[in-house]
């Protein structure tokens, strides 16, 4: 099938919540009351709303596809749910619920295998173990995983993630950049500033992280896809190159920070005709892809006609909506084992 291809979709694992739940009570629910603190009641309170209604789509193949159909999407790209993350959980919980969320996955997405492609889950707090959990993706037919932006003390630039970076880098699957969370903490407690500015800060922080890092220069042959659209450091990107000029400290990287987003993928996820306008300026027309955060309230509702609007050129509209996504996916070594 050829088509609109939709990077950013997600799945809603319901019984995997539960049964972590139980592993671990008291873990999950002093990892709740941390994400009640930092989002605020009001927030907590529409979000469990729009879940709610949102549910048949998290969960079902069929209003799964018929919401892709209405959107004109051919193929989406799902990946769990972020609230699957369980950052604070243990080794051994944490690579058991790592597993069964790629086992979860890889199930749903057999159900449509000409219309869904699977990102799995490694538990970024355990740096040792992600590259049998990438092996484990890869090993079920899973295009790639989705990472977090970071999980207790463990940052994207941190040394022990080298060997799931080169492990990544190796078989050419997708790391899917997808916040969850931000260390803002109460600072956003209101108005929903939890999601609106704290999701674009930590895609910008990890980011950063993997470009001053230098861990875009050690594996330049990493496929990283960055959910909305980078967050915030595209069109700041500037500043970090005025620091990469004049602080010896911002030195980790070998060139310029601008320079590196041309060696990233950018979803469309940034909600008005005008930013995603920018994003392709400043990216390149080859490194934006279509994404719709599906089917969360801060996606794209009619993501194919979002970026048909935006006053593209006709070349560049055909390549977000397919060629860049198709030729990312191409190429990948999935199904190889450990």
């Amino acid at each position: 099938m050829s088509g609109p291809i939709d990077v950013h979709a997600h799945l809603l694992l319901p019984a995997l919540q539960q049964q972590v739940a139980e592993r671990d009570p008291d873990g999950f629910a002093a990892a709740q009351a941390l994400e009640a603190r930092r989002t605020g009641a009001e927030s907590m309170k529409a979000s469990g709303a729009m879940v709610g209604a949102a549910f048949g789509k998290l969960t079902e193949i069929d209003a799964r596809l018929e919401s892709m159909d209405a959107q004109g999407v051919d193929v989406q790209w799902v990946s769990p749910s972020p609230s699957h993350y369980y950052p604070w959980a243990d080794e051994e919980l944490a690579v058991w619920s790592a597993k069964e969320a790629n086992r979860m996955l890889a199930e749903h997405v057999a159900l449509a295998p000409e219309r869904l492609r699977g990102l799995g889950l490694v538990p970024l707090q355990h740096p040792d173990r992600l590259v049998e959990l990438l092996d484990d993706a890869a090993a079920r037919g899973l295009i790639g995983v989705e990472l977090s932006s970071f999980a207790g003390d463990v940052e994207l630039s941190d040394e022990r993630l080298e060997p799931f970076w080169a492990r990544a880098a190796e078989l050419s699957l997708i790391v899917f950049l997808h916040p969850f969370g931000c260390t803002l903490d109460e600072r956003l407690d209101r108005f929903y500033l939890s999601n609106t500015v704290g999701q674009p800060v930590e895609n910008a922080v990890a980011i950063s992280h993997l470009i001053f890092g230098g861990v875009l220069d050690r594996h330049p042959d990493l496929r990283i896809v960055a959910a909305h659209g980078g967050g915030y450091l595209p069109t700041a990107i500037g500043r970090s190159d005025r620091a990469w000029r004049v602080r010896p400290e911002a030195r980790g990287c070998a060139h310029a920070p601008s320079s590196y987003l041309k060696r990233m993928w950018f979803d469309t996820v940034v909600h008005d005709e005008r930013g995603l306008r920018d994003l392709v300026d400043i990216v390149g027309a080859d490194r934006v892809v279509l994404g719709s955060d599906f089917p969360f309230d801060m996606g794209l509702d009619a993501p194919v006609a979002f970026v048909r609007g935006a006053a593209l050129s006709g070349e560049a509209t055909e390549a977000v909506l397919e060629r860049n996504a198709a030729a990312l996916a191409a190429g990948i070594r999935a199904g190889v084992s450990a």
